[in-house]
């Protein structure tokens, strides 16, 4: 359903502009219409034995869901796209999709806290063991990699801590041993990253972040290239987790501008992230793309941006003191909201639970502050995280 001069030559604002959808499909129409649906009917009874048309039942998709897919998909080099209800199911979905019950997962450790409950509760009750690894492993991951090793699941940046992983590396060695990939590409968006082309087999994305874009849709997508693709879009189909026409609808919309939101967050974020190195009160900033992070020529070699979002260490010498300067910091902030999610228009900040981690253990100088930079001016936005290091200095 893609327009068909949308090729990678142009610009990613051309293409998010008019990815997914062919006006004239539907009267010439900008945008592609809201079909709510469940039951579509079948022009006779040989149709609806052979299911012989494009659009058999709603929970398979409609013209809407499918025009945010051919959006993805293009945006991914992908294959296919699936449409689904949170940013979480993105997530579960694949490893349904994947892997049985005898079978082993692999997980990087700075892996987004949900992600570890599902794979720790719901996969291990369907007898799928699931082992956690460092992000900076690398081609040493094939130490972990057991006969019974199905899927390899990363994240890049991680969680909270924004850990880089060499991926190319990892799915090098996994597809050797006959693994498939996966990533969770929330943080850098396919504008970023793409994932595809660096040897990952499923790309994930929150789409309630970045691509929706305003904290008012929950949402997400999944891409696969060909090889993972039949076993994703039968689970998928089995599951009828389908994302609700609506939010597929504002989900397109906010990718039109996704393009031009990311350079203000990315400004914005680096401003800041760099003001706030060396600062009294701040023991690490947590940003991949500083060349003092850790990360960073990963983040440089294979990323061709950053987003929004990283995270502040507090300077705390007393580890009993750790939540009392947080929620002192929190509650000093008056621009920045104090909520969870990202990827809108509005700044966020959270003191980050780190307590799950097993190998990629948690800052030791003090507590973690994840900072959301949205559109606000990042002067202000400086300034507010001033008045909370001030007060956290005083708690």
């Amino acid at each position: 359903m893609s327009n068909s001069d949308n090729s990678p030559k142009h610009g990613v604002n051309t293409r998010l502009a008019h990815a997914g959808y062919q006006p004239q499909s539907f009267f010439g129409f900008v945008n592609p219409p809201v079909v709510h649906a469940s039951t579509v009917l079948f022009p006779d009874a040989s149709a609806i034995e052979t299911r012989n048309q494009p659009y058999t039942y709603g929970t398979y998709g409609t013209p809407t869901t499918d025009a945010l897919n051919a959006a993805m998909d293009e945006l991914e080099g992908s294959h296919g796209t699936i449409a689904l209800p949170s940013g979480l199911a993105a997530v579960t979905v694949p490893f349904m999709a994947t892997l049985g019950a005898g079978d082993h997962l692999l997980v990087v450790d700075s892996i987004y806290a949900p992600t570890r409950n599902f794979c720790d509760q719901m996969l291990a009750r369907f007898g799928v063991e699931t082992s956690y690894y460092d992000p900076g492993i690398g081609a040493g991951i094939e130490q972990l990699i057991r006969a019974n090793t199905k899927l390899v699941h990363t994240e890049a940046p991680g969680s909270n801590t924004f850990e880089m992983q060499d991926i190319p590396a990892i799915a090098e060695v996994a597809h050797a041993h006959g693994a498939l990939v996966s990533m969770d590409n929330t943080w850098a968006t396919p504008l970023y990253f793409k994932p595809l082309d660096h040897g990952v087999d499923i790309s994930i994305h929150a789409a309630t972040k970045y691509p929706a874009g305003h904290s008012d849709v929950l949402i997400g997508t999944v891409s696969a290239n060909q090889k993972a693709w039949p076993a994703l879009w039968k689970t998928f189909s089995m599951l009828g987790v389908c994302a609700a026409p609506d939010d597929s609808y504002m989900t397109l919309r906010g990718l039109r501008t996704m393009g031009v939101r990311l350079e203000r967050h990315q400004k914005s974020a680096l401003e800041i992230a760099g003001a706030l190195e060396g600062r009294p009160g701040v023991a690490r900033v947590l940003h991949p793309a500083l060349e003092s992070f850790p990360g960073y020529e990963l983040w440089k070699r294979d990323f061709g941006g950053s987003s929004g979002i990283f995270s502040i260490v507090l300077d705390v010498a007393d580890s009993e003191r750790f939540r009392a300067k947080a929620h002192a910091f929190l509650d000093a902030l008056q621009i920045f909201g104090l909520g969870y999610s990202w990827g809108g228009y509005e700044s966020l900040a959270v003191h980050a639970n780190l307590s799950d981690r097993t190998i990629a253990m948690p800052p030791r100088e003090g507590p973690v502050i994840r900072l959301q930079i949205g559109l606000e001016d990042s002067q202000d936005l400086l300034a507010d995280i001033e008045r909370g290091l001030a007060a956290a200095a005083r708690a």
